[in-house]
């Protein structure tokens, strides 16, 4: 049987230090605990906090500051320099290419992948008075909102959860937009309003996920650290983020390009991807749609991409 003497932590956690942040971090600790016994005693495990220049630039919109990756770029420099194992992400907030030292190790059960109104005052988006403004930080939902009410005002709305939903509430937006595994990670699903179907507001690539990075092995430590961590990977969700991600690297998709998608794997081991490229003023938006194997689950990603990408246009993808 195994057994943990070691003063020294057996795997340190990474993660951002946000109230969301720090619920993903506790589920892959819990997923690490059922999986194996050694983590359960006192000390095994260590969550250790880093402070993201995602967090730290709230007056800008990602886009113009470096991306989705500035939420993660601190904490994957913490985990090449092995101050941490094992580095826990919101699938969405990852970049399409990853740092070659590093790996996706596992991808933990998904959440709801639906995206949802809050708001204070109407019980959708379509009862929202003329001239609503809605805040949100996301090229995806500002396009999507302005191909549905075109009269509606957006306006940058950055911070972690709570932060945002005080904002609303301190009135300076009529309403926003928010996943929903993130709302029900923090225990605040009472505050949807509306929850979109995937077909009304597509979700972000990977929305609903937790990914866990890690070093990719080079000596038996980080071997040892990867074994720990495929273990609680969710094959059914790895499938699905991994079909997704293979199109938006396809498209070189970023956080400036409006792109959404979502798939679900179906009967006889196949799955089903759509894809969606938003023009952003909302004028358009081109679909792809398609199915296969599960096996070729990658191939059918990247396959909609180039479709997707020749539909376009490049002026939309860059």
């Amino acid at each position: 049987m195994n057994t943990y003497s070691k003063k020294t932590p057996l795997i340190k956690i990474g993660t951002r230090g946000s109230r969301l942040a720090l619920a993903q971090a506790e589920e892959f600790k819990k997923y690490l605990l059922e999986s194996t016994d050694i983590f359960r005693e006192p000390g095994a495990v260590e969550t250790v906090v880093i402070d993201t220049t995602g967090d730290k630039i709230l007056d800008r919109p990602l886009s113009e500051v470096g991306g989705k990756g500035l939420f993660m770029k601190d904490i994957e420099k913490a985990l090449v320099a092995g101050h941490i194992d094992a580095a826990v992400h919101s699938m969405k907030d990852v970049e399409t290419f990853l740092n070659p030292k590093t790996l996706i190790g596992c991808i933990l059960p998904r959440e709801e992948i639906n995206d949802a109104l809050i708001s204070n005052s109407s019980q959708s988006l379509m009862d929202l008075p003329y001239g609503s403004i809605i805040g949100t930080s996301s090229v995806r939902r500002v396009g999507l909102i302005k191909n549905q009410r075109s009269d509606l005002k957006t306006v940058l709305f950055r911070g972690n959860i709570n932060t945002r939903l005080q904002k609303l509430d301190n009135k300076e937006v009529d309403a926003t937009i928010l996943a929903v595994a993130g709302l029900s990670r923090v225990g605040l699903v009472d505050r949807i309003t509306q929850k979109f179907t995937l077909e009304e507001i597509p979700p972000a690539i990977g929305q609903g996920a937790i990914g866990v990075q890690c070093r990719l092995p080079k000596c038996k430590a980080d071997e040892k650290i990867l074994n720990f961590i495929s273990r609680v990977n969710h094959k059914d969700s790895a499938i699905c983020v991994g079909a997704e991600r293979a199109m938006l690297g396809a498209l070189d998709g970023s956080c400036q390009t409006p792109i959404a998608g979502f798939s679900k794997l179906t009967e006889g081991e196949n799955i089903t991807l759509k894809g969606f490229v938003i023009s952003p003023d909302g004028a358009k938006i081109y679909t792809e749609s398609d199915t296969s194997s599960q096996a070729d689950a990658i191939k059918l990603g990247q396959d909609i991409g180039q479709r997707l990408l020749i539909k376009a246009g490049t002026d939309l993808v860059r």
